[in-house]
């Protein structure tokens, strides 16, 4: 078809089914084909999509269908494939995070400047209808200056559960044990990153503490250096707004997020949802004030709300949801949206919204988090 972008993955693992699953919502993108290391595992996945397999990662990057070379490895893969990516003239969408120190993930910076070539990140949650409307309301002032932020990343304990025989639609198996290792923080801290950065730009500095509180995650774990399953930290923006992020693998499962601002709070009830229900409260909700405040935010989303909505009740969105293919709860992300809106950047020859630079604060933050650094000054952007 013309006027798609080709694109193909490199690594086939648990995550590339979510992938799969929402490539149907841009049609713009085509899918050239696909890599991986592990020969089994590449059959499987390419058996069940339908998808052509290349017989190695130089034949995919020398191949002049594809423009973006999409990279979902595991995390210490990232920075040699992006470079190869890179060097080879592909752009680069690559998952979370950017490389596994802030030098490497730099350096992966530098290469897509001076190649001419457009780099972007992972998380595409925050490109989300959720984080849209979030920014909607906030934008109406109807709870006033946000001043502080609560954003939780606590997935409940995982390792309890029977998740060696989790899979995905086309086989892989969840990388429970590879997962443990890296460290939640790492895994997970970059989905709440990437709304706050978007929201309340730039991160002037992290202070954070970070542990391993259950070493014992079950058969397979039991010799293994795991990684942090427990952090917490606190993010100073340059926009003065502080914001408290906490991310883990042991306490119950909530992906929310409260703004707390002059006027009133917004909570977003998960992260990880396209459509997340979006609830407001206001100071002093029950005086006449709130008619005008309600009014307020009418004008903004062009929609009528029910007058008890001032008692924390959700704000409808200001349109029907869309008919969007998204992976099954608890990931109902589109995953390929920020793969979609890399490639209109470089039909526009600008940046996307988690252009290289963005990925690479994102990545200083996680990557300060799950070390547990006290005073960490990221790279502004």
């Amino acid at each position: 078809m013309s006027g798609q972008t080709g694109i193909a993955f490199i690594g086939t693992g648990f995550v590339a089914d979510y992938y799969m699953t929402t490539l149907a919502n841009h049609p713009k993108l085509r899918l050239v084909g696909v890599w991986d290391i592990d020969p089994a595992r590449l059959k499987q996945f390419c058996d069940y999509w339908n998808v052509r397999a290349y017989a190695s990662r130089e034949e995919l990057l020398a191949d002049p269908a594809i423009t973006i070379a999409v990279n979902l490895t595991t995390p210490e893969s990232h920075y040699p494939v992006n470079k190869a990516s890179l060097v080879a003239g592909k752009h680069v969408y690559c998952e979370k995070p950017l490389a596994m120190t802030v030098e490497q993930a730099r350096e992966v910076v530098a290469t897509a400047e001076e190649k001419g070539l457009i780099l972007a990140g992972a998380p595409a949650n925050a490109l989300s209808d959720a984080k849209a409307h979030c920014g909607d309301i906030l934008a109406s002032g109807v709870i006033g200056i946000p001043r502080l932020a609560y954003a939780e990343m606590e997935d409940g304990p995982v390792f309890l559960d029977n998740w060696q025989d989790w899979r995905s639609r086309s086989g892989a198996k969840w990388p429970g044990v590879h997962e443990f290792e890296i460290g939640c923080t790492l895994e997970h801290a970059g989905y709440a990153t990437s709304w706050l950065v978007s929201l309340f730009g730039p991160v002037a500095n992290v202070a954070a503490f970070s542990a391993l509180t259950f070493p014992n995650k079950g058969p397979g774990t039991e010799s293994l250096m795991l990684g942090p399953d427990f952090s917490t930290g606190c993010l100073t923006f340059q926009s003065g707004l502080v914001a408290r992020l906490t991310s883990g693998l042991a306490a119950p499962r909530d992906r929310s997020l409260t703004i707390i601002g002059d006027k009133g709070t917004i909570v977003v009830r998960d992260l990880w949802d396209n459509r997340s229900p979006v609830h407001v409260s206001l100071v002093g909700a029950r005086r006449p004030l709130r008619h005008r405040l309600l009014e307020r935010i009418e004008r903004q989303i062009k929609r009528k709300l029910p007058l008890n909505l001032m008692a924390g009740k959700p704000v409808p969105y200001p349109q029907a949801a869309a008919k969007n293919a998204l992976p099954a709860y608890p990931s109902q992300i589109d995953f390929v949206r920020g793969i979609a809106a890399q490639a209109e950047a470089i039909a526009a020859r600008t940046q996307p919204v988690f252009s290289g630079k963005t990925a690479l604060h994102l990545t200083e933050i996680v990557l300060a988090l799950n070390a547990g650094k006290r005073d960490y000054t990221p790279t502004g952007l």
